[in-house]
């Protein structure tokens, strides 16, 4: 016991909690919007942007988060311009994936010190954070969160019922371009703790969850938040206490948590259960 509350205080392990506090309370908040906005598929794709700008970044020798940050926000002005009409756009999506994919594998090619880079770009590498990725993270997640506040309402409002706000004035692609950055910056930050694979247990499934419990946004925020630091800190603390990796334990504790949410949703809430059958978005009433 004592020899793992001395590891727990061992920099590397300080740095990783602190890192993956802030990710994923990003993550959840961002991903909210995401499965709201039916724009999950875009996050996937992201990740896989987000891979190539890691392996470019190990290539010139510079931080990888900045190289995720630039290629994923790069690939985000492209969607971005497609306004509303990306959750139709799933082939030219995918084709950016495709893309992405060719030229990390190009990339990796080109680094000779290509087998640990990529199964930390891959899988996660959140024990191996530095002070300076620490501080890259809490910039972007702070600025992200700022301007995620800043845009709550209208985003919320077009979020729900896109058509009705665009006839009341709310700036649609304005803000469709705004809020797909802020995904990219934040998909940039999540692969740091689980990888270009397992994007979607931080970013998709603590929202995801949270939306089958209940229909009100701030509390859905709230429970996707909560769930992002239990995935999130639960698979620090699995992983010191055993020999298997932090991604694997992130993605299963989303895995399991998110079945739980589809069975208690079922049962408590049929109005909500009936919305996600029928492939809707659910109704939900704003905040006054």
């Amino acid at each position: 016991m004592n020899t793992f509350i001395q590891l727990l205080q061992q920099p590397f392990v300080v740095n990783a909690f602190m890192a993956g506090t802030l990710i994923a309370v990003v993550a959840a908040i961002v991903g909210y919007f995401a499965v709201l906005r039916a724009q999950a598929f875009a996050a996937h794709a992201l990740s896989h942007v987000g891979f190539a700008g890691a392996t470019l970044a190990a290539l010139l020798g510079v931080s990888g988060l900045l190289g995720m940050a630039g290629f994923t926000m790069a690939a985000a002005l492209g969607m971005g311009a497609l306004g509303k009409r990306i959750r139709g756009r799933d082939v030219e999506i995918g084709m950016i994936l495709s893309f992405a994919l060719g030229l990390g594998v190009l990339f990796l090619r080109l680094y000779t010190n290509s087998a640990s880079e990529t199964v930390s770009v891959l899988f996660g590498s959140i024990l191996s954070v530095t002070h300076a990725d620490i501080v890259l993270t809490l910039v972007f997640g702070i600025g992200t969160l700022v301007v995620l506040a800043a845009i709550f309402r209208p985003l919320l409002f077009s979020s729900i019922d896109p058509e009705v706000a665009e006839a009341r004035g709310v700036p649609i692609k304005a803000l469709s371009i705004i809020f797909i950055l802020l995904l990219a910056i934040t998909v940039a930050e999540a692969i740091q703790v689980v990888g270009v694979l397992l994007v979607f247990a931080l970013i998709v499934a603590p929202a995801a969850a949270a939306q089958h419990l209940t229909r009100k946004p701030f509390t859905a925020i709230a429970i996707s938040a909560a769930l992002g630091l239990a995935f999130t800190w639960g698979g620090l603390f699995l992983a010191l206490a055993t020999s298997w990796p932090v991604s694997f334990y992130i993605a299963a504790l989303a895995a399991v948590t998110y079945g739980a949410a589809i069975t208690v949703g079922h049962w408590a809430h049929p109005r909500i259960r009936a919305t996600h059958e029928h492939g809707g978005r659910e109704h939900i009433k704003m905040a006054r």
